[in-house]
């Protein structure tokens, strides 16, 4: 009966000694057993799964972070794009009035009137007068005559310091002698409530074509002879021995930046110097 009881206790203790063999072994490899291939295997996945989100999140932080830098660049791109249009146009609008005023001061040099520039402050075409405001320095004198190269501006009516007021050509209470150049009949110039001229007292049997050039004739006391006007715009009515001519200015007064007072007197006609052939 002893021999029957210890055959099994010697397979028990051999299999039990076997078993502890095998544990120390696995032990000293890094074996982590059953529960640690359970915790690996639940948390492993877990672990990988959150590894892709954060690479995902720091990924998107990153192009967030880069389109703000863009669009920031792209904003100071626009504003100095923008500030130099600007400067582009200023320095056009300078190159304008560097023209102009070199221009000025060609038909100032040329004309033997003793010219003198004044700058147009504002037009006024809504008045009872139609008139023009200017800045002439020194000041101006009553009923002084008023010129821009292109021709006639008016005569000055009101006096302020270094500002006057000049009554325009096209005022309907304006006046003055004017003649047709080649034929040389004189008449008298009026304003007109539709900005276009008259000159009345010409003679019907005169001929007259349209594009007939009309000049100051220098018998009103106020503007030199030979000053351009206008030209013949058409013919209008009269009386059996006089006919009217409509005139269109010379002067464009909607676009006029500066004049020039007639400081010296009157020279002879044919000394002028037309208003576009200044430094010819």
């Amino acid at each position: 009966m002893s021999s029957r009881l210890g055959r099994p206790l010697l397979f028990l203790l051999l299999g039990a000694q076997l078993a502890l063999l095998t544990w120390q072994v696995r032990r000293t490899h890094g074996t982590l057993g059953l529960a640690g291939e359970v915790t690996l295997r639940l948390t492993g996945p877990v672990a990988h799964a959150f590894r892709g989100a954060a690479d995902r999140i720091a990924e998107v932080r990153l192009r967030a972070q880069q389109r703000r830098l863009l669009a920031s660049e792209n904003a100071a791109l626009r504003a100095e794009v923008g500030e130099l249009r600007r400067e582009r146009l200023r320095l056009a609008a300078l190159a304008v009035e560097a023209d102009r005023l070199a221009a000025a001061l060609a038909y100032e040099r040329a004309q033997p009137l003793g010219l003198r520039a004044a700058e147009v402050v504002f037009v006024d075409h809504s008045s009872r007068v139609r008139s023009l405001v200017i800045r002439c320095g020194r000041g101006a004198r009553i009923n002084q005559a008023v010129v821009a190269e292109a021709g006639v501006v008016g005569r000055v009516i009101a006096t302020a310091g270094a500002y006057a007021r000049v009554q325009l050509l096209t005022d309907r209470a304006a006046s003055l002698g004017a003649q047709l150049e080649e034929a040389g009949s004189q008449g008298l110039l009026r304003g007109g409530p539709d900005g276009q001229l008259r000159l009345e007292f010409v003679p019907r049997q005169l001929p007259v074509a349209i594009g007939d050039r009309v000049v100051t004739a220098g018998i009103d006391g106020v503007f030199p002879p030979g000053l351009p006007v206008g030209a013949v715009a058409g013919v209008e009515g009269g009386t059996e021995v006089f006919q009217t001519l409509r005139v269109a200015p010379a002067v464009d007064f909607r676009r006029l930046g500066m004049v020039f007072l007639v400081d010296g007197p009157a020279p002879p006609a044919d000394e002028l110097v037309r208003g576009g052939d200044a430094g010819r």
